[in-house]
C-alpha cells in the first residue's frame, strides 16, 4: 500500500498510518542515526499508549541472505545496534521484528562500510524482492495471525 510520509519532529521522524480492516497502523521511519533510533520509536510508541508487543519493527540482517526476510517476537539484538538502542528505549525486547536480509560482507572490519554504503544493484534488486515478500505478511501479522505470516515466509 502507498503511504504519504510527513515529517513529524515530537516523534523525530516521518510519519503515515494505514487500516488493515478495523486496525489502524502507525508507520515510522526515524530520521535519527540508527544507533539512536530507539527514542524515535519510544516518543511514538509513549504518544499513541502502544505497547511494544504491538510493535513490528522491521530492520536489516546481515546473518540472513540479500532479501531472504523472517519474522519473530522477541529477542536479543544480535550486535544490531539499532534494535539495542530500541530495546534499551521501550525497556523490553518484547516486540516482533520483521528481518531483511542483507547479507554479510564476509569480514567484521567490513560491516560498518558495508551497511553505510548503498547496495549494489544485485543486492538492491534482492532486497526489493525481500520487501514484497514482507508487504504479504504484514497485514497477517496486524490480524493478529502471526503463525500464518512465520509459515509464509519460512516455508
Amino acid at each position: 500500500k502507498d503511504s504519504k510520509f510527513t515529517h513529524q519532529s515530537k516523534f523525530l521522524g516521518e510519519t503515515s498510518s494505514i487500516s488493515f480492516a478495523l486496525n489502524k497502523v502507525f508507520l515510522l521511519k526515524p530520521q535519527t542515526f540508527m544507533n539512536n533510533s530507539g527514542g524515535s520509536i519510544k516518543s511514538l510508541l509513549s504518544y499513541y499508549n502502544i505497547s511494544p508487543e504491538e510493535t513490528l519493527v522491521v530492520h536489516d540482517e546481515l546473518d540472513l541472505p540479500v532479501g531472504t526476510v523472517k519474522i519473530k517476537l522477541a529477542g536479543g539484538h544480535g550486535g544490531h545496534n539499532g534494535l539495542r538502542d530500541t530495546i534499551k528505549a521501550l525497556g523490553s525486547s518484547n516486540f516482533y521484528r520483521l528481518r531483511i536480509g542483507i547479507d554479510h560482507p564476509g569480514s567484521k572490519d567490513d560491516v560498518v562500510d558495508y551497511v553505510l554504503n548503498a547496495p549494489g544493484k544485485s543486492e538492491l534488486i534482492g532486497i526489493e524482492q525481500g520487501m514484497t515478500n514482507a508487504m504479504t505478511v504484514i497485514e497477517m501479522v496486524v490480524n493478529g495471525n502471526f503463525e500464518d505470516a512465520m509459515k509464509a515466509l519460512h516455508t
